[in-house]
């Protein structure tokens, strides 16, 4: 078995994760502290001021009791490093001096990685070459004095490595095209342009280049103001390997830098912009790249804060994007989240916005933001007539599929509660139109059906033993005659069997390690869900406890082979060995 379409043997990431400590790698990362066998911090993937973030050194594993992230360190680099998974297992590997072995087809993926190796390096020396323009170059005075006139500083512009592109077709060949396969690099990351006869030219020329870096910091594209009077005024990089626009927003690495703790994230429409509020002291803004707010940025920015303002135009295309925002958003309105939306004069941008109020009168702007359900609504009366029936029809129609996006709970019902008032309709006709139970009501039965449920359920000794196998490995070296069973017929028995013969065969495997392994599987689906189940076996019991699970599935196991024995004896003679062993298993049954 292995990763990623069989690149990185299973076998490697299984003893790479025994040689890898998952509280070294967080704590380089996020602040751990000390709480008895485990450590805590506030999430890096949610904002939150009281710890929820366990990692646990015994099973190798990180949760976040608070927005439920959680896996193994390799998970762990994924979702904090926005890394590709090869990524973190190379990472992890170099950490501890190991090389990552790939095999079958998997060279492709090696090289796939170097590939964007090679090109994050090159983007990077490109930078440079842009930030040595603003300072050097002959016509470097366009560039510093419109960077002036819009009221930034040196340090603003050094902070965001702002550099310049001068007028030319062939700056960048003269730099870097000696080697063609630099130039070829330069094609691949949209620098460069080839023409239908071959000749390649620059793309970006008399700009102001905005270095777009990922969330670890690496320049993946670039933005361009143009100084003159020339189209389009901003120029982006186009989509290529390792830059996505739909998946980016411009500073949100400078974001993470500047702020320990965020009370609020601020999404503006241009670079200019956030550069702009940062030189004016507001360090919480971030931009899309030349697109609307897909939901893949809605999922970026509910991991970084609980509260979201939307910053856009006042006029109808700002209204309109607004909207497409609001309907992405809605999937995220999960406890505690809220979306807020700013919409400024005509005429007005946050760069001139901040340059008139400066830093306490934006953020004082900010704080009166309109919440995403005073938005909603206002949009929804806008375009249906409550004061007729055909309207309230309408209106109720418009609002289901919305509806129908939110996470069920109490937003959901709060937003019926105030519809309810237009359409004239009582809440809990209308809840039970938009398929929502009344709030009270659905409380109240969740309530019951839990109790009966906490009453009725005796678990099963295979979901059970998992549990207890995934929070104590070591279990399973305790265990005999593991391969007969395999041959229990109940639901989860081959992979608790699986579980059993692999922790033997690596009897120091983690928890995390597990989970990983199984990553990527039809099983590994599940590991996650159960290990947070609540089993109620007290840690001072776990052995006996799985003991006992184990010898009634043995139990179980006789008495579905005494059954099998003595459903065949009615259909045809048993062998001599058969009737022995018939006999052995009603005197182990009865006894």
């Amino acid at each position: 078995m292995t990763s990623m379409s069989g690149s990185i043997p299973r076998t490697f990431i299984d003893d790479l994760l025994t040689r890898v400590d998952i509280v070294d790698v967080i704590d380089g990362r996020v602040n751990l502290k000390k709480a008895g066998k485990s450590y805590k911090a506030c999430c890096p993937f949610h904002s939150e001021k009281t710890p929820s973030f366990n990692v646990s050194p015994d099973k190798q594993l990180y949760h976040c009791f608070g927005c439920g992230a959680g896996g193994s360190v390799i998970r762990f680099l994924m979702d904090f490093e926005h890394m590709e998974f090869v990524e973190a297992v190379e990472e992890l590997a170099k950490s501890v001096g190991l090389e990552v072995p790939y095999e079958g087809g998997a060279n492709k993926s090696r090289a796939t990685s170097s590939k964007r190796l090679a090109l994050h390096e090159l983007m990077t020396q490109v930078s440079d070459y842009y930030i040595s323009q603003l300072k050097n170059h002959a016509d470097k005075n366009i560039a510093v004095e419109y960077l002036r006139q819009r009221g930034l500083s040196g340090k603003t512009a050094q902070t965001f490595g702002l550099g310049f592109a001068p007028a030319g077709w062939s700056n960048l060949t003269a730099v870097f095209g000696n080697d063609p396969g630099t130039v070829q690099q330069l094609i691949d990351t949209g620098m460069l342009i080839r023409k239908e006869d071959g000749r390649v030219y620059d793309r970006f020329r008399e700009r102001i280049m905005f270095p777009i870096r990922d969330r670890r910091g690496r320049v993946i594209a670039f933005g361009g103001r143009i100084i003159n009077d020339d189209t389009p005024k901003y120029l982006n990089s186009p989509e290529t390997e390792i830059f996505h626009k739909s998946h980016e927003l411009y500073a949100l690495n400078h974001v993470i830098k500047s702020n320990s703790t965020l009370q609020n994230l601020i999404v503006v429409e241009g670079y200019m912009d956030v550069v702009s509020l940062a030189d004016k002291g507001v360090n919480n803004a971030v931009a899309t790249l030349g697109t609307a707010i897909t939901e893949q940025h809605v999922q970026i920015l509910a991991k970084q804060c609980d509260v979201i303002v939307y910053c856009f135009d006042g006029d109808a295309a700002g209204k309109k994007a607004a909207w497409r925002a609001l309907e992405n958003s809605l999937p995220y309105l999960k406890k505690g989240m809220q979306f807020k939306f700013m919409f400024l004069p005509d005429g007005e941008d946050p760069d001139t916005m901040v340059n008139q109020l400066g830093f306490e009168g934006f953020n004082k702007l900010v704080s009166q933001a309109k919440p995403l359900s005073d938005f909603m609504l206002e949009r929804l009366l806008e375009q249906a007539d409550y004061r007729t029936i055909d309207g309230q029809a309408n209106l109720i129609e418009k609002a289901k599929p919305l509806l129908s996006k939110m996470p069920k709970g109490g937003f959901t019902n709060l937003m019926v509660g105030r519809l309810a008032k237009y359409v004239q309709i009582p809440e809990q006709d209308l809840m039970r139109q938009f398929n929502i139970e009344g709030a009270a009501d659905f409380a109240n039965r969740q309530l019951q059906r839990n109790t009966k449920k906490l009453k009725a359920e005796k678990p099963s000794p295979v979901k059970l033993a998992i549990a207890m196998l995934l929070e104590k490995p070591d279990l399973a070296l305790t265990i005999e005659h593991v391969d007969e069973l395999r041959h229990l017929l109940l639901p989860g028995v081959v992979l608790l069997h699986d579980l059993l013969v692999f922790i033997q065969t690596n009897p120091h495997i983690t928890t995390g390690a597990l989970l990983e392994h199984w990553r990527n599987t039809e099983d590994g689906q599940y590991l996650p869900k159960i290990l947070n189940w609540e089993h109620h076996v007290p840690s001072v019991g776990v052995e006996s406890e799985f003991t006992a699970a184990i010898a009634l599935l043995y139990r179980q196991l006789k008495d579905q082979e005494l059954e099998d024995l003595l459903h065949r004896s009615k259909i045809e003679p048993l062998t001599a060995e058969d009737k022995k062993r018939l006999s052995t298993l009603m005197l182990e049954v009865t006894s």
